[in-house]
């Protein structure tokens, strides 16, 4: 899911980049509001993340701007601004949501998780499943990206959501590490050696019973894994 940020506080809009990227989304990044707008149009992003305050054109503008076109995609501004009023001019203008800077990791993934959700929702996007996925005592539910087990619900990434899809399809097969890249990552994503370790160990601790002896994610040493 591409995902368009135009921010230029080049750190923040960095941070927002590894955010994402790190929860398996496609961050797109623009300088400004011109730039954000030529991004839009050439990229067809499913989230929008809009800064006030840009230069050449501001964060209302832009919005106004993609409302012409896209009455749908969901639009979330993050700005300083703080008053009232600006609030309310940004929802008046179409906008989703609304984060208040300075803000914190889990808040902005919070936000973007539940515009997400209805952004699957709308499109039943064909790389993830709308039926539930039953991996042992696990259910699954790729386009809510949750799972829940008994009465516990468990809310997970899209990077999550692909790579437990993955191997449900491939149930019994071993998946080898390029397969996960590749379709979970992106064929133009240039991993290093940990990235992927690092994503199942975070992913076991919040689907396993037991994540020291793992029943849903298996590893096959010096291949990949496999779910049986």
């Amino acid at each position: 899911m591409k995902v368009l940020i135009a921010e230029d506080d080049k750190h923040i809009g960095e941070g927002l980049c590894a955010i994402l990227e790190a929860e398996g989304y496609w961050p797109l990044l623009a300088s400004d509001g011109e730039q954000a707008l030529v991004l839009f149009h050439a990229e067809d992003p499913q989230v929008i993340l809009l800064d006030i305050m840009m230069p050449k054109r501001d964060g209302y503008t832009v919005c106004r701007e993609i409302r012409k076109t896209n009455t749908h995609v969901p639009v979330i501004f993050i700005s300083a601004k703080s008053e009232e009023i600006d609030r309310v001019v940004g929802l008046e203008l179409g906008a989703d949501d609304y984060i208040q800077k300075p803000f914190g990791t889990r808040e902005v993934i919070a936000r973007i998780r539940a515009v997400s959700r209805r952004t699957l929702a709308q499109s039943a996007s064909p790389s993830l499943s709308s039926e539930m996925l039953r991996l042992g005592d696990l259910e699954v539910f790729p386009a809510q990206l949750r799972a829940k087990r008994a009465d516990v619900q468990i809310d997970l990434s899209l990077r999550d959501v692909k790579i437990l899809q993955l191997l449900f399809e491939q149930r019994g097969k071993v998946v080898d590490r390029d397969a996960l890249f590749n379709i979970c990552w992106g064929r133009n994503y240039f991993p290093n050696s940990r990235t992927l370790d690092q994503q199942i160990s975070k992913l076991r601790k919040l689907i396993e019973l037991d994540p020291k002896d793992p029943k849903i994610i298996c590893t096959v040493h010096g291949v990949g894994y496999r779910y049986d």
